[in-house]
């Protein structure tokens, strides 16, 4: 049996869909709420569906469990709740952590690349060089805790689980994202103008140095996030703090033309003012340094964005059921 928290979000059901493919037994600890995110299960049912509440009990009756997936967090990147971010990105990820060391079973867990801050002091992953980093936002602060919590514990000679993994997710984009509001990503909210017959929107550069739409991201295919964990699963020699994207930065103005393409509608854009919610908490760069996740033993190929969206768009965004 396999846990994954935070299952039926995102990255988590895409990974859950994988796991159940292949055989495996899961139990997804998530709450599917109101809003159809049920239908990010709706393919492939896991074995149990668990609250976030009764993760402890269920771990005292001590489950057989092979490895845990710990995907599930609060991820708005304009969260302000420091209580329960804390409680639910730090405190829950310490008890798993403590859980899986105790008892012998794999730990992956989801770190973030807004751990990196305005990108000032590199992109580069592992433990070294970690108190250099400054997030910008509370979300990205509680996951370089955990990062800082796990690098304590391991310099300390503390207890670890037999295998552990840390995953820096930088910018990640596909199918069964569409619960999450304001944080969707920026490929579907492109696509959902163009798909009104308006041009896609982006944001004016607030840095001098950056011409408007070239600010970069590292954006990757939700499907080769899924493979990189698969991969940890059947490699177990494989542990530490990972970067995951594609290693190749490219421009918003590169994704809104390939929205575009993929939607079979001309290329056009219109420049916006950045929110002030957004200035000084805004990543105008990201880039995956990936070498630590090669050196691993990863060989995995990442999909070009322009094939990546184009399967989104025509295989999903265009489609009467998006969902996976």
């Amino acid at each position: 049996m396999i846990m994954v928290t935070g299952g039926a979000g995102f990255i988590g059901s895409i990974l859950h869909a994988a796991l159940v493919r292949r055989g495996h037994e899961t139990v997804v600890v998530d709450r599917l709420g109101s809003e159809g995110k049920w239908r990010n299960l709706r393919s492939q049912p896991p074995a149990r569906l668990l609250p976030p509440e009764e993760i402890g009990a269920f771990l005292d009756s001590r489950p057989p469990l092979e490895m845990v997936f710990h995907l599930g967090a609060i991820s708005e990147t304009t969260a302000a709740d420091g209580d329960e971010v804390w409680a639910t990105n730090v405190e829950l990820s310490l008890l798993l952590w403590h859980w899986c060391a105790t008892h012998g079973v794999p730990f992956v867990y989801a770190s973030s690349a807004a751990t990196y801050g305005d990108g000032s002091q590199g992109f580069a992953d592992g433990l070294d060089g970690l108190n250099r980093l400054r997030p910008l936002n509370l979300y990205g602060w509680s996951k370089h805790a955990f990062d800082l919590a796990v690098a304590r514990i391991l310099a300390g000679g503390g207890s670890r689980p037999p295998q552990w993994a840390g995953l820096k997710f930088f910018n990640v984009y596909g199918p069964n994202e569409y619960h999450k509001g304001s944080m969707i990503s920026v490929v579907k909210v492109k696509h959902d103008e163009v798909a009104a017959g308006k041009a896609p929107r982006l944001f004016r550069s607030d840095q001098p140095e950056i011409a408007d739409g070239q600010q970069r991201r590292d954006f990757i295919w939700v499907d080769d996030v899924a493979d990189v964990m698969l991969w940890l699963l059947e490699t177990p020699s494989a542990s530490g703090l990972f970067n995951l994207g594609t290693g190749r930065a490219r421009s918003y103005l590169d994704l809104a033309h390939a929205v575009c393409e993929a939607a079979g509608a001309e290329r056009r854009v219109e420049f916006i003012d950045m929110p002030q919610r957004l200035k000084g908490q805004y990543q105008s760069f990201t880039e995956a340094p990936m070498t630590r996740l090669r050196t691993a033993g990863y060989s995995g190929q990442f999909t070009p964005l322009e094939e990546g969206i184009s399967r989104y768009v025509r295989g999903h965004l265009s489609q009467p059921d998006p969902y996976r």
